[in-house]
């Protein structure tokens, strides 16, 4: 079936909409979780506000408080960081639907249409900003892309940078969860669980991030569908489920990436050897092969006379 492209704005509309009105507190952090007896979960905000909840379902992101607090070791620094934005071009930008990668000495880049307009690019290596007014302002990290980082990648591709919208702008260490820790951590207490990077944080080589994510929450809305009388019984139904499916995730990109932004220690050629004519032939096609997944099917609501 090939790549499909989103816009995340547009993905978190569209799920926000399903949703009453001022249901969602937007950039509001967590300062602290406690337990109150056995079916309570208290959660403390930095607002000074304070929620009881009978279930709490941890979608904070890869420095996850509730991972934190359920005791799952921190991600790990993978020692390569990743540039990305969002090009956009006044016309038709005439490229294909599909994913065009160019990878050089050190760095993997690629860029993907997401509509006659947009392109999404992103650009990996493994050198890290200076120093940190570098890696917040977007100007002087597109111009380390142009200048350094993208310098030997084809002309076409100079061409989507240039077209970013600073907003977009990123750069970022990738991290990754240990996949032992995502296979026997505690990923659940009683009604309290958690999803998407808070759970299997992993770097972007397989580009299944946000979709394990979706997978994630399809899963736990059957399960806990399936448990109507006990959230911690479907909580826990999701995360037997789940464990082996993501950990696979985790080291598939892992090693998709290890292996073609190359070794340290290893010359260039041989990685260049490897890669070329036995990973691509033989090892990638089975990693890719992982993306594709039945997350089952959700029990119909019940219909009401």
């Amino acid at each position: 079936m090939g790549s499909r492209s989103v816009h995340r704005k547009v993905l978190l509309e569209t799920l926000a909409n399903e949703l009453p009105e001022n249901t969602i507190k937007f950039s509001i952090n967590i300062t602290s979780i406690k337990s109150q007896g056995q079916d309570i979960t208290v959660l403390h905000l930095e607002d000074g506000s304070v929620i009881r909840t009978k279930a709490l379902i941890g979608c904070d992101g890869v420095h996850s408080v509730v991972a934190q607090w359920l005791g799952l070791t921190a991600p790990v620094d993978t020692g390569r960081s990743a540039v990305r934005g969002l090009a956009v071009f006044s016309g038709v930008h005439g490229f294909k639907h599909e994913v065009q990668q160019f990878i050089g000495d050190g760095v993997r880049a690629a860029f993907l249409a997401m509509n006659e307009t947009d392109v999404f690019w992103g650009i990996t290596t493994s050198l890290t900003p200076k120093d940190e007014k570098k890696g917040r302002k977007p100007e002087l990290i597109l111009k380390e892309v142009t200048e350094h980082l993208a310098k030997d990648c084809p002309a076409e591709y100079l061409n989507v940078v240039q077209h970013s919208e600073l907003s977009t702008v990123t750069w970022a260490p990738l991290m990754f969860r240990v996949p032992w820790d995502v296979l026997f951590g505690r990923t659940h207490s009683g009604a309290v669980t958690v999803a998407g990077d808070a759970f299997h944080p992993m770097t972007p080589d397989l580009g299944q991030g946000g979709c394990a994510a979706l997978e994630d929450a399809v899963v736990l809305a059957r399960c806990l569908a399936n448990s109507p009388h006990s959230m911690a019984s479907g909580m826990e139904m999701y995360v037997k489920e789940r464990r082996w499916r993501v950990a696979g995730l985790i080291t598939g990109a892992f090693l998709s990436g290890w292996v073609q932004q190359g070794w340290s220690g290893w010359s260039g050629w041989m990685v260049k050897m490897f890669r070329d004519h036995l990973f691509y032939r033989f090892v990638r096609p089975r990693i890719a092969n992982v993306v594709h997944y039945d997350c089952g099917v959700l029990p119909e609501k019940e219909k009401t006379s």
